[in-house]
């Protein structure tokens, strides 16, 4: 079995936070992935005492001990299990009702001797590599259905879509949005390997257009996923000043790769 995790923040002054772990099982057999986005809050607060990374790595450490620990569990009950162990560490302490309390894009996958599961939670991404070299992108692609003019503020955003009805959902304090994650199983014959990639990755296919899923892939598999972080870096570089690409979005994003050959 290959594994590479590649992470990386946005800027060197400033603490990472995603999450990105491996989890493979005392028994040997099967083993998950586990990829977090944490959300950069706007000024002003969030109602909490704790940073995004120590959510981000509250949530991980949860989300890894009870997927490889509980395989009687589905993945959103996994989440949910995990959502809920995390609100309850700062629920004393802190205001878990505010819109901007700490949370995260997810990315889940386990793998048995007989099948991947998968769960995906906004804009994260699961690619799925079959044996034959087909590439199947596992995605939630309810942020990109948003209408621009609910996200032109934090503050709009925050009101009318984030973690709403008709908007776009991520891991914060409520275990119920478990089920509002994109989820599959396939059989494991049809994988041969899997990538799980937070956006400030897929920004080469996603945001640049350099290449398509499949293409993404193959940097990873070909050159490691150390190379495909340093493309990215590159075309952020290169579009620093006319913002053809990048637009609104910040200049460099954490990065996270986890790349899994079964």
């Amino acid at each position: 079995m290959r594994t590479e995790v590649v992470s990386e923040p946005g800027a060197p002054d400033r603490p990472n936070e995603d999450f990105a772990g491996i989890g493979l099982p005392a028994s040997g057999q099967g083993g998950c992935v586990i990829v977090l986005d944490g959300v950069t809050p706007p000024r002003g607060g969030t109602g909490c005492l704790h940073s995004v990374p120590w959510f981000t790595a509250r949530l991980g450490g949860a989300l890894t001990e009870l997927t490889v620990s509980r395989g009687d569990l589905t993945l959103r009950e996994v989440l949910e299990r995990a959502i809920g162990r995390t609100a309850d560490a700062h629920a004393d302490t802190c205001d878990l009702s505010h819109p901007r309390t700490p949370q995260a894009t997810v990315v889940l996958s386990r793998w048995s001797e007989d099948t991947v599961e998968f769960l995906v939670l906004s804009d994260s991404a699961l690619l799925l590599r079959s044996p034959d070299g087909t590439v199947t992108p596992v995605l939630d692609d309810r942020l990109d259905r948003v209408p621009p003019a609910s996200l032109a503020s934090d503050a709009i955003a925050d009101a009318t879509v984030r973690n709403k009805e008709g908007g776009f959902f991520t891991a914060a304090a409520d275990p119920s949005v478990a089920a509002r994650a994109v989820t599959g199983t396939v059989p494991r014959a049809e994988v041969g390997a899997l990538a799980a990639l937070t956006d400030g990755a897929t920004r080469w296919t996603e945001k640049f257009r350099a290449g398509d899923w499949t293409a993404l892939l193959d940097v990873i598999r070909k050159e490691g996923a150390r190379a495909l972080v340093d493309r990215v870096r590159e075309l952020e570089a290169a579009d620093r000043r006319e913002r053809v690409f990048l637009r609104r979005s910040k200049t460099h994003d954490d990065a996270t790769v986890v790349y899994v050959e079964l």
